[in-house]
C-alpha cells in the first residue's frame, strides 16, 4: 500500500515550478499585480482538479482564490489550507533580488513569505493524487491578498471558512530550527496624525507650527513605551511635498505586539490616551486592524503538533514548537479554538528583505512532511 513515505518529490522540479510565482510580483497595495498572481494560483489548483472560486477583492485590494479539491466527503469538515499571496516587496524588486539558485539557496521576493510554502503544499497534493491516495479528510485551500497589511479585507472570509474545518494548516515560513508555530502574539495597528499650522518656511517660519516636528517627538515617546510585555514600532511616515512650507500635516503608523491579550489591551489604552493637543499641534491616534492572541498550548493544536512532529521525526528531523511574534492568518483560526498549525512552509531566511531566500536541502523534506499531514489527519 502506497503511503506518504513513498511519494516522489524532486527539488529541481519544485524550484522550476516556483519560478513563475516568484517572478509574478504581487505587493499588497497593487491589486492588479495580486490578481495576476491569483491567476497563476487558480490555474495550478485547476490542474489538480480543484473546483475554483475567484472571490472579488474589496477595499481596493486584490481578490482571493478558494479551491475545493476532489474528495468523496466534500462538504464535510476537513482540512483548510490558509495562505497569502501578497508580499511586502514593490514591483521592481526582482531587479534587486532576482529569482536565482546560488550556493544551495533559492532567492526571490516573497519566496519564503510565503509563496514557497503555498507552492509546496500544492505539490504535496499533486503527489498524493498521482499516487492514487485518498486523504481521510477533504481539503480546501484559501489564498488571500492582504495578510501583509493585517488582513483587513479577508479576515471574515478566513474565519468563516475555518469554522467549517476540522483542522487549519498554514504554510508560513518554517522557523530556522525546523520548528512550527502553535500560538501567536496579539497585534494591533494604529494610525497617527498630527495637524499643525502652515507657513512659508523661508520667509515666515515663525508663524508656522510643524506637524512633522511634533510627530517625530511623539514617535520617540511611543517607541520608548516598549517593554517585555508590549512592544511599539512606528513606520510609514508621510507629510507634504514642498520643503519650503512648514508642514501642517504629518502621519505615521504604529504596530504593537504582546504575548497576552490583556497586555495588548493595556497598550491600546495607552496609545489612544495620547490623542490631544500639545505644542500647538493636534495629535490623533485611531485604531487600525487587530489580530487576536492565539493562545499557546491549546489541546487541539497540541495534538495536531504532535502528529506533525512524529512525521518530521520519521523523516529524521526534530520539530520544536513555540508561540511566536509576527502575526499570521492562523491568529484568527487559532483564536477561534480551531486546531491550527502555522509555519509549515519552507525553511530559509531574509524574509521582508532583499536577501529573501529558501534552503534547497529542506524543500523536499518540508513538502513530504506536509503530504504526511494531509494523508494522516482524520
Amino acid at each position: 500500500m502506497t503511503t506518504w513515505k513513498d511519494l516522489f518529490f524532486d527539488t529541481d522540479t519544485i524550484v522550476e515550478g516556483m519560478k513563475p510565482w516568484i517572478e509574478c510580483e504581487s505587493p499588497t497595495w497593487d491589486a492588479a499585480a495580486c490578481d495576476r498572481m491569483m491567476d497563476l494560483v487558480a490555474m495550478k489548483c485547476a490542474e489538480l482538479g480543484a473546483t475554483i472560486e475567484r472571490i472579488p477583492g474589496i477595499m481596493g485590494l486584490g481578490g482571493s482564490v478558494r479551491a475545493h479539491f476532489p474528495h468523496p466527503k466534500m462538504g464535510t469538515p476537513g482540512i483548510m489550507i490558509t495562505g497569502h499571496m501578497d508580499t511586502v516587496h514593490p514591483v521592481g524588486t526582482l531587479a534587486k533580488n532576482p529569482f536565482r539558485r546560488d550556493g544551495g539557496k533559492v532567492y526571490g521576493p516573497g519566496i519564503q513569505d510565503m509563496k514557497g510554502g503555498n507552492f509546496i503544499t500544492l505539490e504535496a497534493i499533486r503527489a498524493i493524487q498521482d499516487a492514487g491516495i485518498e486523504t481521510p479528510l477533504p481539503i480546501v485551500a484559501l489564498f488571500t491578498p492582504d495578510e501583509e497589511i493585517g488582513t483587513p479585507a479577508t479576515r471574515t472570509l478566513i474565519e468563516t471558512e475555518a469554522k467549517r474545518a476540522k483542522y487549519v494548516l498554514c504554510p508560513e515560513p518554517s522557523h530556522p530550527d525546523n520548528g512550527v508555530t502553535t500560538g501567536r502574539y496579539a497585534i494591533a495597528r494604529f494610525n497617527l496624525t498630527a495637524e499643525g499650522k502652515p507657513s512659508h518656511s523661508g520667509a515666515n517660519i515663525k508663524d508656522g507650527v510643524s506637524a512633522v516636528r511634533e510627530l517625530a517627538k511623539r514617535i520617540i515617546e511611543i517607541e520608548e513605551m516598549t517593554s517585555e510585555d508590549c512592544t511599539f514600532s512606528c513606520n510609514v511616515l508621510a507629510s507634504g511635498q514642498w520643503v519650503n512650507c512648514v508642514p501642517s500635516f504629518a502621519s505615521a503608523e504604529c504596530l504593537s505586539m504582546a504575548k497576552k491579550q490583556e497586555d495588548l489591551d493595556a497598550g491600546i489604552e495607552k496609545m489612544l490616551a495620547l490623542s490631544g493637543e500639545r505644542n500647538g499641534v493636534k495629535f490623533t491616534v485611531t485604531r487600525g486592524v487587530t489580530r487576536p492572541v492565539w493562545e499557546p498550548d491549546m489541546p487541539g493544536t497540541m495534538a495536531l503538533y504532535e502528529q506533525a512532529k512524529a512525521i518530521s521525526e520519521e523523516l529524521g528531523y526534530t520539530m520544536p514548537h513555540r508561540s511566536q511574534g509576527g502575526g499570521s492568518d492562523a491568529n484568527f483560526t487559532g483564536a477561534l479554538g480551531i486546531p491550527s498549525l502555522c509555519s509549515l512552509g519552507v525553511k530559509g531566511a531574509g524574509l521582508h528583505t532583499l536577501e529573501e531566500h529558501i534552503d534547497e536541502d529542506m524543500i523536499v523534506p518540508r513538502t513530504r512532511m506536509m503530504a504526511g499531514l494531509l494523508t494522516t489527519l482524520a
